[in-house]
């Protein structure tokens, strides 16, 4: 996602701050200092109040990390990538490069964040009843209680068996193991997820106009909520249509690569055929995949790098594939690091290559629309809950 700042590793996973998550901060800050908190303790300065709100602002992001993280480290312990987790205005996303092998990964990944929201809810609960039992602070007291309370609705609305939420994904695992089609599974909890969405689009409209502009809100995650799902029912349709397609069935090959200790210079001075090309090393090992474009790029802003090796996107970000995967699993697996471009290895030998021509290609042979997510910002994984907040301003 553009504009994250990187903030270091938690647990071994990268974590991301996107410049939108401030203002969440700000309207929980706000929505608790000017109304909520005044109202229930009265008598405290502005100053308490303002800090109040920032304290429970910032720990509301902390549980919605703490949220991602648990299904990060699930992931990795199914045997399942974790690009990293990125926090932004509705939310979290934890970036799963692949899918889970089984619906019982699958279950596990997608249930293990509402659990952990619902035990963060009861351990402020818990705190905030202490806090009340030895005389602390009212102000003390109410944040607690916000964030026990924010947090078990967290759990609670991540549990709507409706994709990208997180009960759409049990939803998901649940009709795998019953069907035992992965594809079918994820279009029928996607279609509920369209219909979740519109629901939400259509209540914020009524409240908008029974009530004023707090409609606004559930309008805006409705529409991200459709958005997501119609997205994952295209990729389920293709997953689909594709059975059957195997990966060496639309990479190119042989496959054409560069010596990675070339200079930037030579290799435009070949006048190169192709977009990408992986880079090699002198024992014909794999360093990475160079893009034209970013090379071109990156020479007219006066910043070409010196070798190719060190303008190539590195290995540990390159999807991959063998021979005989399937092309309808490895769609999740595309990176837009590399715009959608897959290396294909055979017992650890380069034998091909995928672009995402090859990739349309096949799947407009079938009559099926997919959208690659290399090619869009997607800004819910696949095992991801996107909007992990609740309405935080003024109480219904």
């Amino acid at each position: 996602m553009r504009g994250t700042v990187p903030m270091g590793r938690v647990a071994g996973v990268r974590i991301g701050l996107h410049w939108s998550v401030l203002g969440i901060v700000v309207l929980v800050a706000a929505g608790l200092a000017g109304y909520q908190l005044p109202l229930a303790f009265p008598g405290h300065s502005a100053l308490g109040y303002a800090l109040a709100g920032l304290v429970a602002a910032v720990l509301l992001v902390g549980s919605v990390l703490v949220h991602e993280l648990a299904h990060a480290i699930v992931a990795r312990r199914n045997g399942v990538v974790v690009e990293g987790i990125t926090l932004w205005l509705l939310g979290g996303i934890a970036r799963l490069r692949d899918e889970a092998r089984s619906p019982g990964a699958d279950l596990r990944i997608s249930i293990v964040g509402p659990a952990i929201s619902a035990v963060a809810g009861a351990a402020f609960g818990v705190l905030a009843w202490g806090a009340a039992r030895v005389g602390a602070s009212g102000l003390v007291v109410g944040v607690l209680t916000y964030l026990a309370v924010l947090n078990l609705v967290l759990a609670v609305f991540n549990l709507v068996p409706a994709a990208p939420l997180d009960g759409g994904r049990v939803l998901r695992a649940a009709l795998w193991r019953w069907r035992g089609d992965r594809f079918e599974a994820a279009a029928w909890s996607a279609r509920a997820g369209l219909g979740l969405g519109g629901l939400l689009v259509a209540a914020g409209f009524a409240q908008s106009i029974l009530q004023g502009p707090e409609g606004m809100w559930w309008i805006l995650l409705g529409l991200f909520i459709a958005s997501i799902a119609l997205a994952e029912e295209r990729q389920a349709r293709a997953g689909m249509a594709l059975s059957g397609v195997r990966m060496r069935d639309v990479m190119s090959h042989p496959v054409e690569t560069v010596d990675g200790r070339s200079t930037t210079g030579e290799f435009l001075g070949r006048r190169p055929a192709h977009a990408s090309f992986p880079v090699v090393r002198a024992d014909g090992g794999v360093d990475g995949l160079v893009f034209l474009r970013r090379i071109y790029s990156l020479t007219a802003r006066g910043q070409p790098p010196a070798t190719l090796r060190d303008a190539a996107c590195p290995m540990d970000r390159v999807p991959t594939a063998a021979p005989d995967e399937p092309l309808a699993a490895v769609l999740p697996r595309l990176s837009e690091s590399t715009d959608g471009h897959v290396l294909v290895f055979d017992d650890g030998r380069l034998v091909g290559i995928v672009a995402p021509s090859d990739i349309d290609r096949a799947v407009a042979a079938r009559g099926v629309h997919v959208i690659l997510p290399a090619l869009v910002e997607r800004e819910a994984n696949r095992q991801a809950p996107p909007p992990n907040w609740w309405y935080p301003g003024r109480p219904r």
